[in-house]
């Protein structure tokens, strides 16, 4: 699936997930949270600068050097586009686990 319809059908689910957040609480404002949330969540999962995020967890505080830039365009043949690496699935699972964990906290107290 290409980036586009990874966007397309996950602003789908965000809508069909906004719906059901209006019919169960009838509150524009907790609507409007749940957008700000996926937005959010969507914009970290499909969006972020890969070849930033794609090096070492400790170069994340500098730059991307163009040596790095050149070896990720080198690598861009590979199908996958996510590598697992285990800074990077604690740090989206603890940021994403707890952001979810406020968001439901939020909606479920009407």
């Amino acid at each position: 699936m290409g980036n586009e319809a990874a966007l397309r059908s996950s602003m789908v689910g965000l809508a069909l997930v906004m719906v059901v957040v209006w019919l169960w609480t009838q509150s524009l404002k907790k609507t409007v949270v749940t957008y700000a949330v996926g937005i959010s969540l969507i914009g970290g999962i499909l969006l972020p600068d890969w070849d930033f995020f794609d090096r070492s967890f400790s170069r994340w505080g500098y730059p991307v050097t163009a040596e790095e830039r050149a070896a990720a365009l080198s690598r861009k043949s590979h199908p996958s586009r996510f590598r697992v690496y285990p800074m990077r699935m604690v740090l989206y699972g603890t940021v994403y686990g707890y952001a979810m964990y406020r968001w439901w906290m939020f909606v479920s107290n009407y």
